[in-house]
């Protein structure tokens, strides 16, 4: 098993766009790694270079302690499935598979045994003699993977494998991907705009956007600690509520900018319009310690919670009453889609998507209770870099 570092790996393009921005990742051998992110965002370029495909600008790539900034990629013992397959049609699998080992001048017999033993691992034996045309998109991508990983590759790269299949196949084809890595062992990279298959395939995930690192961690550590407004709206589905709100010191405090006393015990974000005392949402300490190490208080905050948390109830018994303007029965899980009421009973602008399980417990235009614990909401600054207060 090998390791992989990337140190300040950056690509700029000759009109000047830097597609990704000084990467810093290390990758630990038999680790797999999910590179996650919306389209644009540098994934599958980062990856690309990994490959040896694109050109790195500036800063290094190590593959097992090595330097393989200027190998070609035939030298640097990584094998790639693509998201296109990228079989040829007149061949075989067999063929498809043995291809690079052709190439390689590896005896008749040895290729004969690596080919039949992956084919094996991925139980497409069957489908040897068979040309891509007459296989299943699930079959192809499995016969791709097979390619790959004859070749015994020190590492494996995946630039969204999955995202030609149908749902059903994608679900399929994740589980057994994740048995084939814990089989093999192989340390892999793993490019994927999917969160579902970057949170049940990685052991960690990268998070990028514009070509910048967000955050990297565990995916229940993105998913409960996000570090910024862009991690906490993209990990989860549905998306977490975020608000935004005007910042209310609070009884006690001092001057903006006067250290601890610039906010007060009772500080607390207030949302919406019309919003009155109901829908006022108090800091914990960590965000009032937060904002007493600025030098002035900022206008505003967001606040957001996750759907599950949202808890439903009577009217009388929510910290907010809400109307719900749209339910989604889906089975075993249902979502409503609420907007907040103020005091007064009309609509305050502050929509909140809750989810809950099995059938759902109110329909549209039922009016309902929503609370949430304190310890769910999520506090970050209203700028445009939205980092987290605590």
């Amino acid at each position: 098993m090998t390791s992989v570092s990337l140190n300040g790996v950056s690509k700029r393009y000759p009109n000047g766009h830097e597609a990704v921005r000084a990467v810093d990742l290390d990758v630990a051998p038999g680790e797999l790694i999910a590179l996650l992110g919306p389209s644009g965002c540098g994934k599958s370029t980062t990856l690309r270079m990994v490959a040896g495909l694109e050109e790195i600008t500036a800063g290094e790539l190590r593959i097992g302690g090595e330097r393989v900034n200027e190998r070609a990629p035939k030298d640097r013992g990584v094998g790639m499935v693509f998201q296109s397959y990228a079989l040829y049609p007149h061949m075989t699998a067999f063929d498809n598979i043995a291809f690079a080992l052709t190439l390689q001048r590896l005896p008749a017999a040895e290729i004969e045994a690596r080919v039949r033993d992956v084919a094996r691992r991925l139980e497409i034996s069957d489908l040897l003699p068979r040309r891509p045309k007459q296989m299943s998109g699930g079959q192809r991508q499995r016969v791709a993977i097979a390619r790959a990983l004859a070749r015994r590759p020190r590492v494996l790269l995946f630039d969204e494998p999955l995202s030609n299949l149908d749902a059903q196949l994608r679900a399929q084809m994740r589980v057994e991907l994740s048995r084939l890595h814990a089989e093999l062992g192989a340390t892999s990279l793993y490019v994927t705009h999917d969160q579902v298959e970057a949170m049940t395939l990685a052991s960690r995930v990268v998070l990028m956007r514009a070509g910048v690192v967000q955050q990297v961690g565990a995916p229940l550590d993105l998913h409960d600690h996000p570090r910024n407004r862009f991690v906490a709206r993209f990990i989860g589905s549905p998306a977490m509520n975020l608000w935004r709100g005007r910042l209310e010191a609070g009884a006690g405090a001092g001057e903006a900018g006067a250290g601890e006393a610039g906010v007060g015990e009772g500080a607390a974000v207030v949302l919406g319009a019309e919003a009155g005392a109901a829908l006022a949402l108090p800091l914990p300490p960590a965000a009032r310690a937060a904002l007493a190490a600025r030098p002035a208080l900022p206008e505003a905050l967001e606040v957001g919670v996750r759907p599950h948390e949202v808890r439903l109830g009577a009217p009388a018994e929510g910290a907010w009453r809400a109307v719900v303007e749209v339910v989604e029965a889906l089975g075993g899980e249902s979502l409503l889609h609420c907007v907040a009421l103020s005091a007064g009973g009309a609509p305050a602008g502050v929509r909140v998507v809750a989810r809950v399980e099995g059938r759902p417990p109110a329909a549209r235009g039922e009016v309902v209770g929503l609370s949430f614990p304190s310890s769910a909401l999520r506090w970050f600054w209203a700028d445009e870099e939205g980092e987290s207060l605590t």
